[in-house]
């Protein structure tokens, strides 16, 4: 008897991720695997990125598992679906039992357990997962497993929340002898010059952004010891020498005490590979950045949101938009680069609004920075909010969270070309920092398409 691992993304079968290629190791997967593998448990982990479905149904085909456990979020859900639907239909997958976990499991127990799933865990995996599948095992009762959801006689059945890990000290590193490693490493050296891996070091998120969803990990804080984080770069860096890190934490500078921890021990381990981290701004100060430096930080994500405080303070970020702008001037002075995040069509969100947006982008000047239009996941402050002003809700087995539409102040077209307009005439105004001739072809362009940007916000805009 065993369980195999999987999730349901295909990079091959997505025109959007292939016009990208920087596909990521499935951590969560990696941890619940070392952590079945440290109690002795015979687990197989099924990595689909770089395979079809077809092949992953025949592995599991070979391995006929007691069970499989799939991980599923926004951006695979509808695979996911589709893939439980044909291990429940066909005999020669032996039927295993299937469980589900995930960030988009939380708030949609009814409609996954309906798909003809058998189990969904609500939280953190590790434990629950060891659990569920020892009881499965040996057919003993389950209905005592913190942290799960079934039906019984049609009904949805939550047992208790299971009690967050307090220490992750205890966690095992992640299982990547399990993935084709390699096939991550080539894929970024082809096609951006550099190899990359992630590495998590905390679990939750003490903030309250209104459109954010913490359905796994809870708003909590809870972070690894820096020696352990800096002995796992140095392992890495010993084993597969990627050229760079992306730490996956939400806050990566939250605590000042553990950032100065960090930095003594990656010198300490000779662990310095160059890395990115997301933080907050006002998270950040003189001697903060000086240590991310010298660590080897080489980019900082600074989230904003908004270049409109108004907009700010809606989504209840709690940050002065003056901070994040000199956040991000602060890190560029000092060489490192710089990225932030914009979203667009939030509730209450005008004209006067992006023009903020557009100005602050040209002020703070980050290296890097991307929009999304917001739309509201399920079980979050935002979602809740808008929940009665839903336009367009479509089938939720066939849809994702991100199809849903509301009532915004301007139609949803008119946010798409705000998109466009502030992405032509932000990246305008950097080739005249850089001192570029305004009368190039690229200035042109840029120029046309945010005036072609303007005019359709104008058009969609009643």
């Amino acid at each position: 008897m065993s369980i195999v691992l999987t999730h349901a993304y295909y990079l091959y079968e997505d025109a959007k991720e292939q016009a990208i290629m920087k596909p990521y190791a499935p951590l969560g997967l990696l941890y619940i695997s070392a952590f079945l593998n440290e109690n002795n448990v015979e687990n197989h982990l099924y990595d689909s990125t770089f395979y079809s479905k077809e092949e992953q149904l025949n592995f599991i085909e070979e391995k006929q598992p007691k069970v499989v456990a799939i991980y599923t979020n926004l951006m695979t859900k509808i695979n996911v679906i589709k893939l439980v639907k044909t291990l429940k239909s066909n005999s020669k997958y032996g039927f295993p039992k299937l469980i589900l976990g995930g960030p988009d499991i939380t708030y949609n127990c009814e409609n996954y357990l309906k798909t003809g799933v058998d189990f969904l865990i609500i939280g953190e995996g590790e434990q629950t997962t060891l659990e569920l599948y020892s009881a499965i095992a040996n057919n003993e009762d389950f209905s005592g497993i913190k942290g799960i959801a079934y039906l019984e006689n049609g009904n949805v059945i939550k047992t208790p929340p299971r009690t967050k890990m307090k220490d992750l000290s205890d966690l095992p590193l992640p299982n990547r002898a399990a993935i084709p490693v390699e096939k991550y490493l080539s894929t970024w050296k082809t096609h951006h010059g550099k190899s990359s891996m992630t590495i998590s070091t905390q679990r939750g998120c003490p903030y309250t952004c209104k459109w954010c969803s913490t359905a796994v990990y809870g708003q909590s804080y809870r972070r690894r010891p820096a020696e352990m984080v800096a002995a796992e770069i140095r392992m890495l860096k010993d084993t597969y020498n990627p050229d760079s890190i992306w730490f996956v934490d939400d806050v990566f500078s939250v605590s000042h005490k553990w950032i100065r921890e960090f930095h003594k021990e990656v010198l300490k381990q000779d662990a310095i590979i160059p890395f990115e981290c997301i933080t907050r701004a006002e998270r950040l100060n003189d001697e903060i950045l000086q240590l991310l430096k010298e660590a080897g930080c080489f980019r900082i994500w600074i989230g904003a949101e908004s270049g409109s405080q108004k907009i700010i303070d809606a989504m209840d970020r709690r940050v002065d938009v003056d901070v994040v702008k000199s956040a991000i001037q602060k890190t560029n002075a000092l060489g490192m680069e710089t990225g932030t995040f914009i979203m667009v069509g939030y509730p209450g969100e005008n004209e006067q609004d992006i023009k903020e947006t557009i100005n602050y982008l040209k002020a703070a000047n980050p290296t890097h920075f991307t929009i999304t239009v917001a739309y509201p996941i399920k079980g979050t402050s935002l979602y809740n909010e808008i929940e009665d002003k839903i336009t367009v809700k479509p089938n939720w087995e066939t849809s994702t969270d991100r199809d849903i539409e509301f009532k915004r102040t301007y139609s949803r077209k008119y946010y798409d070309f705000a998109v466009r307009r502030i992405v032509n005439e932000v990246n305008f105004n950097k080739e005249i920092l850089k001192g570029k001739d305004k009368s190039t072809l690229n200035f042109l362009k840029l120029k046309t398409k945010s005036k072609i940007a303007q005019i359709g916000m104008k058009l969609h805009k009643g």
